[in-house]
């Protein structure tokens, strides 16, 4: 059986690697009670993710360690800080003076709240954060049961050994060249309402490229997006294709895949979301607002007939949920329109097997990858219309049973690990 301080370092080291993709560049900053100057990187050098696990308790100036770490990310770097809470103080000092741990001399005790002060003082975002560990004794399954169930709960999390922050660099706002954009719309029975896609998206960025995936309709709809696309002479690039499978989820890997722009969107085909409001979704990712960037049907009053009740209802549910699971907050996971970098998705690609080709939709499938990989996503609400033509392709119990199953297999890979 492991002692109290391996089943510690161990656990610790495990959630790290969990927080950490494979492949990326990653600086572990050092310190000890008995040496409590930092390991720094050379100059000149950028990583991915710079971690500091138990450090900021040694430091005598918290702030002038993290700002001297600015300098050695990018604006897509994380900052990874793992601490002692506050709320276990008296305890761990009296195991240290009854010599059932080594003692670590004086320190900084900081809640998750201090921890985010000294951040944003040194021109960070916090992106996530929350508390591991409930019990650090190695009891063979109940240990596990323990910090892998109950610890994760809500208001129990807040009573964790550890704390865990993870932060950016606090954007800089839209930066010259205008990064391009790639629309993705996935178009099964949707003939009606191709054309005024075309005419209504509006063009932004250094360019913007339009790209259809048609799903195998029993309308005219391939018809018709060719035509169109043949026939255009406007300012964007227009493109298509059909999908190899099934899903909306593999449509839109379709389109992605042939996408060349730097930030990638989807769009419904039903035109539910205006047009018009796209342009803010550009905009709150070029600008650095957020990194990955979730529509949100749930703010305003919708039109009478675009969503009936009992989808609002399972939406609502939905969104509360995996809100928990992500620690993220996101109050509408199942709006279609949904953006990220391009960059990132390949990560989501190289890291998709951690998760599966378990999303037939393709909403959880960037959701769970932008979070695995701890971009900051943002929801931005949009006005919810009516359709104009069609009937939606959505099943409503088949699709709500899925969704269940997802719950499961996510707080199995995500929440209880």
């Amino acid at each position: 059986m492991l002692s109290a301080r391996a089943y510690y370092h161990r656990y610790l080291d495990d959630f790290i690697s969990f927080l950490t993709p494979r492949g990326k560049q990653v600086f572990k900053v050092l310190a000890t009670p008995e040496n409590s100057t930092p390991t720094l990187p050379s100059k000149g050098d950028t990583f991915d993710y710079i971690v500091l696990s138990d450090v900021l308790g040694y430091m005598y100036d918290i702030q002038e360690l993290l700002d001297s770490l600015k300098a050695h990310t990018t604006p897509h770097s994380r900052i990874i800080i793992t601490q002692y809470s506050h709320l276990w103080e008296p305890l761990l000092k009296l195991a240290s003076a009854l010599h059932l741990r080594m003692s670590s001399g004086e320190q900084n005790w900081l809640s998750r709240h201090d921890i985010a002060n000294f951040l944003t003082l040194s021109g960070y975002e916090v992106v996530k954060s929350g508390g591991k560990m409930l019990f650090p004794l190695n009891i063979p399954l109940i240990t596990s049961l323990i910090n892998r169930v109950l610890a994760n709960l809500p208001l129990i999390n807040h009573l964790c050994l550890i704390n865990y922050v993870v932060a950016r660099p606090r954007p800089l706002g839209i930066q010259e060249p205008l990064p391009s954009l790639s629309i993705i719309v996935a178009a099964r029975n949707e003939a009606g309402t191709i054309q005024r896609i075309i005419d209504e998206l509006p063009t932004l960025g250094s360019f913007t490229e339009l790209i259809f995936v048609e799903g195998n309709s029993t309308d005219d709809t391939q018809a018709v997006i060719k035509h169109c696309v043949e026939s255009y002479q406007g300012d964007k690039r227009l493109s298509w294709g059909v999908q190899d499978g099934k899903g909306k989820g593999d449509a839109v890997r379709k389109g992605f895949a042939m996408a060349e722009g730097d930030i990638l969107m989807i769009y419904d085909a039903d035109m539910t979301v205006p047009p018009n409001e796209i342009a803010r979704f550009y905009e709150a990712i070029a600008s650095g607002t957020g990194e990955f960037i979730n529509g949100s049907r749930l703010v305003y009053p919708m039109e009478k007939e675009s969503m009936r009740t009992l989808n609002y209802i399972a939406n609502k549910f939905f969104g509360a949920t995996f809100s928990w699971i992500l620690d993220e907050r996101l109050k509408d996971t199942l709006c279609g329109t949904k953006v990220l970098w391009s960059k990132d998705y390949s990560d989501i690609e190289r890291g998709r097997s951690f998760f599966g080709d378990f999303d037939p939709f393709g909403d959880f499938d960037l959701l769970f990858g932008a979070a695995k990989l701890n971009r900051k996503i943002v929801d931005l609400p949009v006005h919810y219309k009516e359709r104009t033509y069609g009937s939606t392709n959505i099943s409503r119990f088949r699709h709500g049973w899925l969704l269940i199953k997802m719950v499961v297999f996510s707080l199995r890979k995500i929440k209880f690990t």
